[in-house]
């Protein structure tokens, strides 16, 4: 009877993953979410090394190795700055990547930080000083909603499943929260982080990386709901994103995205998608160039008009994807994005449009270009998705074949295989 218990040990420690707490002085409150153009982000240098691991541990992991935690020396400078320029410190993150701790800071008289940026940046004790800023997110199976997913037909993915299911890819969704035990993802498949709040209850009712999370890795042929485009890679979703107050829609800031994209890039995620938007962002420009220059692909959603501009499509390396119904730049990767069917809380489905939804989409496409060729490159990935699209949409099926050197890639492979497609 023992050993039957570990299952159920393992099951409820998977459960706990997206409810895990964050330190007190890492969660922002509720003020800087609300108005961040109140506050300001400094890091610090932090010249600290990592405690060392425990005997027969791994530096593989959603932490990275060891814990990096911030020094004597950075605290003392986070404090005298602080009390030199009438700041309050209302968080803190040490960011090991960049070899600093990440404070952010309300100006006391309850001002526009603005005029204290220039100031601080010419203070030696200061490696980096920007405001705080927002970003938004952007939206022949057995599985009975197979025929809704026209987005599924015409990037022809049931042709790519004959080649590749997206094993061995793994895929951050810095996102929302997700419901992670919706009966249409795999069962420990999918992992979790919450770097918004300790809302477990929230993290799992979360519609926008709910149908994200759905697009890539809902499962084929389990007889229930749709098929997702990658559902053998693993997913982390990172909660960096939060539902607005208005609107209906979803913000994040560049404090809870820097936590979320140094967790990915230190959980070595092969794919780390951004269904989101908003302006330059210095900090979080600094991070997602760490993760390209450490092999990860970074997906990025374009605005409503296509332009390439902003965090983080930006940014040089960024997959920009846009959906196949908008304008966009010769040089942005086009996705279905209208009226596109994909999970939703407690074990719902719903449809969804926007850029936020062509981008999973890619997202969910590289993770079997990934999956087959561990070696291949951001720019890479970028050409082949571009040059192997099909009238005017990323194509699986093309894309796959010219990373397998396959040559063409015919529907009619199905039938010849002698396989359902999606099959295990």
């Amino acid at each position: 009877m023992r050993f039957g218990l570990l299952p159920i040990l393992l099951a409820l420690v998977a459960a706990c993953t997206a409810t895990s707490r964050l330190p007190a002085r890492a969660m922002l409150p509720v003020a800087p979410k609300a108005v961040p153009e109140h506050y300001l982000v400094v890091t610090v240098r932090n010249p600290v090394r990592t405690m060392p691991l425990r005997a027969a541990s791994t530096r593989r992991g959603y932490d990275g190795g060891g814990v990096y935690v911030a020094g004597e020396a950075a605290r003392a400078a986070g404090g005298s700055l602080a009390a030199d320029y009438g700041l309050i410190e209302v968080a803190s993150w040490p960011i090991s990547l960049l070899g600093v701790d990440c404070l952010v800071y309300g100006v006391r008289s309850g001002g526009a930080p603005q005029a204290l940026i220039a100031t601080l940046a010419r203070d030696r004790r200061v490696e980096s000083v920007q405001a705080l800023q927002s970003f938004d997110t952007q939206a022949s199976y057995n599985d009975p909603y197979g025929p809704l997913q026209k987005n599924v037909a015409r990037m022809s993915v049931a042709e790519a499943h004959l080649m590749s299911r997206g094993g061995g890819a793994r895929v951050a969704v810095i996102d929302t929260g997700a419901d992670l035990g919706h009966p249409d993802l795999r069962p420990g498949a999918a992992h979790g982080r919450n770097f918004v709040d300790d809302d477990s209850a929230g993290f799992r009712g979360d519609a926008h990386g709910t149908a994200v999370a759905g697009i890539i890795g809902a499962v084929p042929n389990n007889g229930v709901g749709i098929v997702g485009i990658a559902p053998d890679a693993e997913l982390l979703v990172y909660k960096a994103c939060w539902r607005a107050d208005t609107g209906g829609g979803s913000v994040c800031n560049t404090f809870t995205l820097a936590q979320a994209l140094s967790a990915a890039i230190e959980a070595r995620a092969d794919i780390i998608n951004l269904s989101l938007g908003g302006p330059p962002d210095p900090l979080l420009t600094r991070l997602v160039r760490r993760g390209l220059e450490g092999g990860a692909i970074v997906v990025g959603a374009t605005p409503r008009d296509g332009a390439r501009r902003g965090f983080p499509v930006g940014i040089d390396g960024v997959i920009a994807v846009s959906a196949d119904d908008a304008g966009a730049a010769a040089d942005v990767v086009r996705a279905p994005g209208r009226d596109v069917l994909s999970l939703s809380p407690d074990g719902h489905y719903d449809f969804y449009t926007g850029s936020s939804l062509a981008s999973a989409e890619v997202s969910g496409v590289l993770a079997l270009m990934r999956a087959s060729n561990p070696r291949l490159t951001a720019r890479e990935a970028d050409e082949v998705l571009r040059s192997s699209s099909r009238e005017g949409s990323v194509n699986a099926c093309a894309a796959l074949a010219a990373v397998l050197r396959r040559g063409t890639c015919e529907p009619a492979v199905t039938a010849a295989a002698g396989q359902r497609p999606g099959s295990p």
